[in-house]
């Protein structure tokens, strides 16, 4: 049966380490679903120690955009994050928001139409101040949007503060 989850907070909230607890209590072999753009070599090397932390019970897919060319019928996935697969159509897209957010809402559309269980991590960017960068904050609003749209699709809601889950929705 199609499960959507979403857990959101703020930065090093415990939304990634909620993400993996579930997953792991839902199936022995569950999908990381990493969608960060691959920047140098540092980069790299932090993605291939999650990997090993992680372990081999976990399969593991990179993938920046395209999530739905991957079919995920009858898997638990987590996708972490959403926010930095915004950031891949935000930029591709030339920093505009309405396409970035039409194109995103799509592809999640896609990608969510399979029956499986699907566990989103997201940041709360706009919980802080207001930038005085203007690229940054169409981005904000992208995210806050995209963030929405996920909500109202999802079955449940998870806030995490300070590494403690908060239910905000639940069916």
């Amino acid at each position: 049966m199609k499960r959507i989850i979403l857990i959101t907070g703020g930065q090093r909230s415990g939304k990634s380490s909620k993400a993996e607890e579930l997953a792991l209590n839902l199936s022995d072999n569950p999908v990381y679903m990493a969608t960060a753009h691959v920047w140098d070599e540092e980069f790299r090397e932090r993605v291939r120690r999650h990997q090993a932390r992680r372990g081999p019970q976990w399969t593991n897919i990179e993938e920046e955009i395209n999530l739905s060319r991957h079919d995920m019928t009858g898997r638990v996935v987590v996708i972490d994050c959403v926010t930095l697969w915004l950031t891949n159509f935000f930029f591709t897209n030339d920093s505009n928001v309405d396409k970035s957010l039409e194109l995103a809402k799509a592809e999640f559309d896609a990608f969510t139409s399979k029956d499986a269980t699907y566990i989103f991590v997201t940041n709360e960017i706009g919980s802080g101040g207001i930038s005085d960068n203007a690229i940054q904050r169409q981005f904000t609003d992208l995210q806050g949007w995209m963030n929405q749209y996920i909500a109202s699709k999802a079955d449940e809601v998870i806030l995490m503060v300070s590494g403690i889950p908060v239910e905000v929705k639940s069916e």
